[in-house]
């Protein structure tokens, strides 16, 4: 038994140094780092149906701890945030239920991380005005909670990576609303999206590697939501993440289509 647990901190070690790093520098900007995580867990050879089961769990780990907070400090508006998960729950448990081919999830992955690369690196601009939109419509809110939850359950992520740019880009509220509501919807769009993938009878997981994987993410995400981003700005940090995650995303890429 004890040999069970030390074998993926050996053969893991590098990944877990690497999810733990993560963790503290996404949870200090109110994400969850599902993105980063997929990015490493593709390029370790792990069967890719336990990609996307262990970077939602971890997901799960660090923004809970992101949301609470948000919520003590009443930032958290579910009024707005309601017609953004209405849609967007049920969708990411039937994405995370689809039962999807390797090489679809992985072009699948690889052109999702390609836009998250590209909405980092241009997040500078979106992130900068104060001012905020007030004619939100409900309707037009749930189409796109749906749509990016949809996707957020097929790949493993929880939406944050889709869903903050949108609002900085319409001015939906404050940037510090904004990353509220992007915790509060990558929780719950988690959640769903791992309920969607364990009620498929195809489910599969490494429970040995994930639980070391949880506590590291658990630890980091406390620290990172502690220290908030006091070594590096939101953009020194995106602007980082986005050549990692481009550099793994064209690869993929290349590896998957040519």
């Amino acid at each position: 038994m004890f040999f069970l647990i030390l074998e993926p901190l050996f053969q893991y070690w590098h990944v877990i140094i690497l999810f733990f790093t993560v963790a503290i520098l996404y949870s200090s900007v109110g994400f969850g780092g599902g993105s980063s995580y997929l990015a490493i867990l593709a390029l370790t050879g792990i069967v890719f149906t336990q990609i996307r089961a262990t970077s939602l769990l971890c997901n799960i780990v660090v923004v809970t701890g992101n949301v609470f907070l948000f919520y003590q400090q009443k930032i958290i508006d579910f009024k707005k945030i309601t017609p953004l998960v209405l849609l967007s729950i049920p969708l990411a448990f039937l994405g995370g239920y689809l039962k999807i081919s390797q090489q679809f999830f992985f072009i699948l992955l690889g052109f999702t991380l390609l836009f998250a690369a590209i909405t980092m690196w241009l997040s500078k601009r979106i992130i900068s005005s104060d001012e905020k939109n007030n004619n939100v419509k409900p309707f037009k809110n749930a189409s796109y909670g749906g749509i990016i939850g949809f996707i957020s359950g097929m790949v493993g992520i929880g939406g944050g990576i889709f869903l903050a740019p949108l609002l900085h880009l319409t001015n939906w509220d404050t940037p510090k609303k904004i990353a509220a509501t992007a915790s509060f919807f990558i929780l719950v769009n988690s959640i769903a999206g791992f309920i969607g993938q364990y009620s498929n009878p195809d489910f599969i997981i490494d429970w040995n590697l994930t639980s070391i994987l949880l506590i590291t993410v658990f630890i980091g995400g406390q620290i990172g939501s502690r220290i908030s981003h006091k070594f590096l700005t939101p953009i020194q940090l995106k602007k980082a993440t986005a050549i990692l995650i481009a550099f793994v995303s064209t690869r993929i890429l290349w590896n998957v289509l040519f």
